[in-house]
C-alpha cells in the first residue's frame, strides 16, 4: 500500500511539471510585440465634445505583431493627466471586437470619461490615452502616451433610467412616493405634462427614496442638487435631455377637441392633473353629409400664452369608426399637421347626438391616448 502511494505521488507530480512546462510553452508563444506608435488622434488635441450621435473619433495606431503569427488584441486605455496607466479610469476594446488597430469613439464615451477624470460638465481638461496589445494575457503597453483636451458636454455622463418632478411647486407636493413621473422619450431624454405652482419650489429625482439623486432647471440648463421655481402658475410640458444638459418649458394655455366637418373646436378640455385633460357631459353631434354623417376629429393644443399650436391626430391619415374590435392603438395621439381633414380620429357611431366624457391622457408609462366614453356607458 505504502508502495502505491508513493508511485502515485512521484506520476502526480511528474504530470504537474509536464503542465507547467507546457503552459510556459504557450505562454510564450502568446507574447506580442508593444506599439510603437499612435497615429491619431494627434498629441494634445482639443476637442468640444457634442452630443449628436453620429459624432465620434478615430483613434489609431501602429500594429503590434504576435509571436505565433496570429491576430493581435487591442484596448484603447484612458487616465487620468499624470497617471501611469496601472489602474487605467476606462479602458475600450477595438473595432471588430479588438482585432482592428483602430477604435470609434462616440463623444458620449469621451465625455463619460472626462467625468472619471474628475471634469465637471461643460468643463475643460486633460486626459491622457495609450493602446495595449496581447493575445488575450501578457498584455503590453504601447511605447507611446499622448494627451488630449476635452470640453465636455454640459450634460451627464450617466444618465438616469427614470426621472420625477417632487416638490410643494409639483402636483405631488413634498411627499417624494407621490412625484410624478416623466415619460422617457430618448436615451437621456424625458417629458412630462404637469401643473407647476408659482413661487413655490420643485425639483428633478431619479428615484422615489431618499438615496435619489436630485436636478433642478437652472434657466435651460440642467445642474444637480438645487431647487427651480416658475413666475407662473400653469400647465407645462417640461423636456430635460441629461445628454446635453438642457431644460425646456413649454406653457400649456388651452386643450380643445377640433371638429372637422364644421373647421371648429367642439369644446375646451380642461386640466385636471397628472397629464389628463377631461371634459365631462359634453354634447356631440355629427354633421349631416349628402354621403351620409361626418364624424372626424382629432385635438388642438395651445401654447405660450396663445401665440402658437400644436395639433395631435391618428397616426393614420384616413380612419373608419371605432366598434368593440377596435385596438387600444386606435386612439393613440401623436404630433400631427394643422390641416383640416388629415390624421382624424373618428368617433364611435353610438357617440352621435349623446352626451360624452372626453379625456386626453398624457402619461409616463403608456402612449399619448385618448378616451371618449358616452355617459351611462361602463
Amino acid at each position: 500500500m505504502k508502495t502505491l502511494v508513493v508511485k502515485s505521488t512521484i506520476f502526480l507530480s511528474f504530470l504537474f511539471a509536464l503542465m507547467s512546462c507546457v503552459n510556459d510553452d504557450t505562454l510564450e508563444h502568446l507574447k506580442v510585440t508593444t506599439v510603437k506608435t499612435l497615429y491619431a488622434p494627434d498629441n494634445n488635441k482639443a476637442v468640444k465634445l457634442e452630443s449628436s450621435a453620429s459624432a465620434n473619433i478615430l483613434f489609431e495606431w501602429e500594429q503590434a505583431k504576435a509571436e505565433d503569427g496570429g491576430l493581435v488584441m487591442y484596448e484603447v486605455a484612458f487616465d487620468v493627466e499624470g497617471g501611469d496607466f496601472s489602474k487605467p479610469i476606462y479602458k475600450l476594446t477595438s473595432d471588430n471586437n479588438g482585432t482592428y488597430n483602430y477604435a470609434t469613439v462616440t463623444h458620449k464615451t469621451l465625455n463619460k470619461i472626462g467625468a472619471l477624470a474628475g471634469l465637471n460638465s461643460s468643463e475643460t481638461g486633460n486626459i491622457i490615452w495609450t493602446v495595449f496589445s496581447s493575445k488575450g494575457v501578457n498584455e503590453v503597453k504601447a511605447e507611446e502616451v499622448r494627451t488630449m483636451t476635452i470640453t465636455r458636454l454640459a450634460g451627464f455622463a450617466e444618465v438616469p433610467t427614470d426621472v420625477y418632478v417632487t416638490g410643494e411647486g409639483s402636483e405631488g407636493g413634498a411627499d417624494l412616493s407621490k412625484a410624478i413621473k416623466f415619460k422617457a422619450v430618448a436615451n437621456g431624454e424625458f417629458e412630462i405634462y404637469t401643473k407647476l405652482t408659482a413661487g413655490k419650489k420643485y425639483h428633478f429625482a431619479d428615484g422615489t427614496n431618499a438615496a435619489a439623486k436630485t436636478y433642478f432647471a437652472d434657466g435651460e440648463v440642467l445642474k444637480e442638487n438645487g431647487e427651480s421655481t416658475v413666475a407662473k402658475t400653469g400647465v407645462y410640458r417640461i423636456n430635460l435631455d441629461f445628454t446635453t444638459g438642457a431644460v425646456v418649458y413649454t406653457e400649456i394655455s388651452k386643450m380643445e377637441i377640433f371638429f372637422a366637418p364644421t373647421n371648429s373646436y367642439l369644446f375646451e378640455l380642461p386640466y385636471v392633473g397628472q397629464g389628463v385633460w377631461k371634459a365631462a357631459s359634453q354634447p356631440i353631434t355629427f354633421k349631416q353629409e349628402g354621403w351620409g354623417r361626418d364624424e372626424r376629429y382629432k385635438f388642438r393644443m395651445t401654447v405660450k400664452e396663445g401665440t402658437e399650436f400644436e395639433w395631435f391626430g391618428s397616426v393614420n391619415g384616413d380612419n373608419s369608426r371605432p366598434n368593440n374590435s377596435t385596438p387600444e392603438s386606435f386612439w393613440y395621439m401623436v404630433p400631427v399637421s394643422g390641416d383640416q381633414w388629415n390624421n382624424c380620429f373618428k368617433f364611435a357611431g353610438e357617440i352621435d347626438n349623446s352626451l360624452s366624457d372626453v379625456s386626453v391622457v398624457f402619461q409616463a408609462d403608456n402612449s399619448y391616448t385618448h378616451i371618449i366614453k358616452k355617459v351611462g356607458d361602463q
